[in-house]
């Protein structure tokens, strides 16, 4: 395939195909949310290729730190619709990166001739399935050393957003899923149609410049983790209001990080599964708000791209910048908190 300036392939005519078909695949136990979410999200808004929300099984997916969604199609009536295969398939992070058919189908797809996008520790799934060997690589910051212990055959690269060997893609932390989306479209559409993309959504920018030395975890970061964890008394308990239409890239956001804090859960309510802006089905864990639940929203006109700045001085104004730098740093975000 040939190469895009990002690195990532382009998009290559086959099977009939006028556009490509990007695949998202969850494992239904327990998949990151931001890193399935955004890049589901920001491909379909592009209006560029055929994407498809999958899970390995029918039904509901967990996803991590909360929210659950339901998944539109299982991997292998994915297959049936799709014998020869996706042309990009995007794996995020998931709680059981072994999981033999999860592996196996990634690996089914790679030989087929799909690119494989491992977003943020999406990267072990890559990696236990055998598609890092000999290639360049980045991951989660807190997962690299492991990683380089693991699998010493493969080259973990620091100061990359995202990086393209042949038809791996891999990425750093979960916010570095926007980057790597963005680039993606740039790789299949052209810098003016990813322009005019980022633009709407309020992305300023989806180069893959990192500086990994920003994060690391510091004494601070375990003394705020650990008296967040301890304060039982005075925990959140937030219900985010959900409806059809709402935007599931700006609500990923906002309950990943808010789950992030230590000092707080989130949890969605409404009368019944709804669909999203972009075609996503949510399902609420609960029917109306708990009593005495403080509800958390959004500005209605606040841009997707401005979202988590935006969360992040929520969260540093209700507890304090420790607490909103500990959710950056867990989402591996460049965030530039005010002096307290």
């Amino acid at each position: 395939m040939p190469k895009h300036t990002s690195g990532i392939p382009t998009f290559q005519a086959r099977d009939g195909r006028t556009r490509p078909t990007i695949a998202v695949i969850a494992e239904n136990r327990f998949t990151e949310l931001t890193d399935y979410v955004i890049p589901y999200s920001i491909l379909k808004h592009a209006d560029i290729a055929e994407v498809y929300a999958l899970g390995m099984q029918e039904g509901i997916i967990q996803m991590f730190p909360t929210l659950r969604l339901r998944a539109q199609f299982s991997a292998a009536q994915f297959d049936n619709l799709h014998p020869a295969g996706a042309d990009y398939v995007i794996v995020p992070a998931v709680h059981y990166s072994e999981d033999p058919e999860l592996i196996s189908w990634i690996q089914s797809q790679a030989k087929k001739g799909a690119t494989i996008i491992g977003i943020c520790d999406g990267v072990w799934v890559l990696a236990n399935a055998g598609l890092l060997e000999n290639k360049r690589a980045v991951g989660h910051w807190y997962s690299f050393d492991d990683l380089a212990k693991q699998f010493p055959r493969t080259q973990f690269i620091k100061n990359k957003r995202y990086l393209a060997d042949g038809n791996i893609v891999t990425s750093t932390g979960i916010s570095a899923s926007i980057p790597v989306s963005l680039a993606l479209v740039d790789a299949i559409a052209g810098e003016v149609k990813t322009k005019a993309l980022a633009n709407e959504l309020g992305i300023p920018k989806w180069d893959d410049e990192h500086r990994s030395a920003d994060f690391t975890l510091s004494a601070k970061h375990i003394w705020t983790a650990s008296i967040n964890w301890l304060r039982f008394w005075g925990k959140d308990r937030f219900m985010v209001p959900i409806s059809n239409g709402v935007d599931e890239l700006s609500l990923a956001l906002l309950a990943d990080a808010y789950s992030r804090t230590y000092r707080s859960t989130v949890f969605s309510f409404a009368k019944d599964s709804i669909t999203s802006l972009r075609g996503l089905q949510i399902v609420p864990e609960h029917s109306e708000p708990a009593t005495n639940s403080p509800l958390l929203f959004l500005p209605p006109n606040l841009a997707p791209g401005h979202s988590l700045d935006w969360i992040l001085q929520q969260i540093a104004l209700r507890y304090d910048e420790r607490s909103a730098s500990f959710v950056a740093l867990q989402m591996e975000y460049p965030y530039r908190p005010a002096k307290e």
